[in-house]
């Protein structure tokens, strides 16, 4: 995930402001991570607050604190958070894409695409791809037919495809794509963020 680029100075982040104080943010965060794992959604948010305040140099960082407070229903919040991830990895589409999520739930649609993150070169299949649909300029279709090069393409195409069409008010076509980008066979393809697929559908029964 283009997210996990800040994935090395966090940890280094952390690591750093650990030996300032008695209680380890890095426990914080593992934590928080295996509460948003476990649905746990409020008190996984909780443990990422937890680590900004045990790690302030960290917030920047914390793109899955932003993910945890979409689903929280923190829209303001995670506007914030991916605003701030920006700071320190400017070229992700995925970034840009949770922010526009935010926005579209806390606002509209409308005015996240008017509030739409500039990106740079995000060189993986299909990003540039899915960057121009949720700009407006290309269907989802045509995010779907991009992906097609791999599998690690075809989860980012069936995960953004079905989160920006859930922003958007399709929620049955949503649901479809969501549903295949929780499938198993995507586990080592997507990562975390096949991890949030599966979140997000457990969110839904």
């Amino acid at each position: 995930m283009g997210l996990l680029v800040g994935a090395a100075l966090l940890t280094r982040t952390v690591e750093a402001q650990t030996k300032a104080g008695e209680t380890d943010p890095r426990a914080a965060l593992k934590r928080a991570v295996a509460d948003f794992e476990a649905g746990r959604i409020s008190e996984s948010v909780a443990g990422f607050d937890t680590v900004v305040r045990l790690a302030p140099d960290a917030m920047p960082q914390l793109w899955q604190r932003g993910i945890a407070q979409y689903y929280a229903g923190r829209f303001g919040e995670c506007r914030e958070q991916f605003e701030a991830h920006r700071t320190v990895n400017p070229a992700d589409v995925e970034n840009a894409a949770w922010h526009f999520l935010c926005v579209a739930r806390a606002e509209s649609p409308d005015r996240a695409r008017a509030a739409l993150l500039p990106v740079g070169p995000d060189r993986r299949r299909p990003m540039i791809e899915i960057y121009r649909m949720f700009k407006g300029d290309i269907s989802p279709d045509s995010v779907l037919a991009a992906g097609r090069v791999d599998r690690a393409a075809q989860f980012y195409s069936h995960l953004y495809v079905g989160l920006y069409l859930e922003a958007t008010g399709d929620d049955r076509r949503a649901l479809e794509h969501l549903k295949i980008a929780a499938q198993d066979r995507f586990e080592e393809a997507g990562g975390y963020m096949h991890m949030v697929a599966k979140v997000h559908l457990r969110s839904k029964k």
